[in-house]
């Protein structure tokens, strides 16, 4: 289907966020492909050519708006709309960088709100796709994770989990830090429609926050520690009892001659799970040589300049 769009605010001014007839191009999607903005499909679905009509959308529709405009304003502007997703969805570029681009959509990500949908149906074309000689229905499509239905992206967690940490044992940590990624932004498409604190957003949470560790073990193998720091500080802020990312953020902060930080984090270990003394006492024992040792070469490099 071709059709136009106007995305408005439900405030008083009715402010316009995204309207494709300012932009000049008509929007086109196909009718059960899973397009992320999956209530267009349904709204134009019931829709006649050449109709135009208003539609209200509560939040639990809304919250991955977000990342379908941010993919049509870089059309708009001329540049490739999925180079940044990296052959993901948007919420990937969330989790990597915390900002969408656009500061009215970073502040839509962070607080969804309901919003007006106006839609003008321009065409709509039938057509069969056909791979291997053998016709496809628009359920079979290999679709990437955003593609996907809820049902479906909860059953690809688990195996995106299982491969990731297969992938880490072989030491293919660029490999694994993908797939977590990927089994990650499936919940987080998923917990967008949940209320935030209720029973099945804390459930996905956790999820969330198991696959986010194993990332950050990726991590820290592959030396990126201020990446480290920023994720499980993130996830200590919400979730204070959580003694691994205390852990993780920890060794993260030895390896950055953070030596205040990495004690004050291995001593709130020790607090939240004492049976990880043994763990924490071998990390600490490999801080205070290390520290040891730069002590030693700052005096040497001191004594030598007088």
């Amino acid at each position: 289907v071709t059709f136009h769009f106007r995305t408005q605010l439900c405030d008083d001014e009715r402010t316009v966020l995204d309207d494709s007839k300012k932009v000049g191009t008509p929007m086109e999607i196909v009718i059960g492909n899973m397009f992320k903005l999956d209530i267009w499909e349904t709204l134009l679905s019931s829709m006649r050519i050449g109709e135009v009509s208003e539609f209200w959308c509560d939040t639990i529709h809304t919250g991955v708006y977000p990342l379908v405009s941010k993919s049509m304003r870089r059309i708009a502007e001329g540049k490739d709309p999925v180079e940044w997703q990296v052959h993901t969805c948007g919420m990937a570029n969330m989790f990597a960088y915390h900002s969408l681009g656009y500061d009215d959509l970073d502040e839509l990500m962070k607080e969804p709100k309901p919003l007006y949908f106006v839609l003008e149906l321009l065409r709509v074309r039938k057509f069969l796709c056909v791979r291997d000689g053998q016709v496809q229905q628009p359920s079979e499509y290999n679709r990437e994770s955003w593609a996907l239905s809820d049902e479906e992206r909860l059953k690809a967690v688990p195996v995106l989990h299982g491969q990731g940490n297969k992938l880490y044992k072989q030491g293919r940590y660029q490999e694994a830090t993908q797939k977590y990624k990927e089994a990650i932004i499936c919940i987080k498409n998923v917990q967008t429609k949940e209320k935030a604190w209720d029973v099945p957003w804390l459930k996905l949470e956790k999820m969330a926050n198991t696959l986010t560790l194993n990332y950050c073990q990726c991590l820290l193998r592959m030396e990126e520690y201020y990446e480290v720091i920023e994720h499980t500080t993130d996830i200590v802020n919400q979730h204070p009892g959580v003694a691994k990312a205390f852990y993780l953020r920890g060794k993260a902060h030895k390896e950055v001659w953070n030596e205040a930080e990495a004690r004050q984090d291995f001593s709130r270990v020790l607090d939240l799970d004492p049976g990880m003394k043994k763990a924490v006492k071998k990390e600490l024992a490999v801080l205070n040589m290390r520290m040891e040792e730069k002590n030693q070469e700052d005096r040497d490099k001191y004594r030598g300049m007088f």
